[in-house]
């Protein structure tokens, strides 16, 4: 199968390739704690090339993703996605479509160009387009209402700045977990 080319992966064409940040920080409620937390982390992302795909007359080209992130020190993940970032360009969609091994998926998505530099994602529970869905147990227990993550496309470097916002039922909190990080390419 051909590699698609940068014409055709639009504002994926620079994200393609292996990338590594060790700048990341993951706020989020920690349960042993009873509190929210600044953890520090590295990453890995490799985002690979493909398509066409094409849904009747829609035809998009995407990026499969695999992440991985370590805390500081550590060489076990304490958390990994698997999943696609894809563009249609004839709509000006950008998508991000993923699975946490907790049991939940997310597909994002929000307007772009061929040449954005900055893009704004969103998913909203309930929603049959871009929304979150979740096994029973997080359903009932941490109830997630929305993710958004904003993405800063540079040379050679690209960053996210993301939130889920989610419900601890048992506590009655509302957390907003937020990661960000900076990644560099390496390959």
């Amino acid at each position: 199968m051909p590699v698609p080319t940068p014409a055709e992966l639009g504002p994926l064409a620079g994200l393609a390739g292996s990338w590594e940040g060790d700048q990341g920080i993951d706020i989020s409620y920690h349960h042993d704690v009873g509190e929210i937390v600044e953890t520090p982390y590295r990453e890995k992302v490799e985002l690979k090339p493909f398509g066409p795909v094409d849904n009747g007359v829609q035809q998009m080209f995407g990026l499969d993703y695999r992440m991985a992130a370590y805390k500081q020190g550590e060489d076990e993940p304490f958390h990994t996605e698997v999943g696609y970032w894809l563009w249609d360009a004839a709509n000006g969609e950008f998508m991000r479509s993923f699975m946490v091994p907790r049991g939940q998926t997310v597909i994002a998505g929000g307007s772009a160009t061929a040449d954005s530099k900055v893009i704004e994602l969103r998913a909203d529970h309930g929603s049959t387009t871009y929304g979150v869905l979740s096994n029973k147990h997080l359903e009932a227990n941490a109830f997630t209402p929305s993710y958004t993550c904003t993405l800063t496309i540079g040379d050679g470097e690209w960053s996210y700045d993301e939130t889920t916002t989610y419900e601890v039922k048992a506590k009655g909190l509302t957390i907003v977990h937020r990661d960000r990080n900076t990644l560099k390419k390496v390959g």
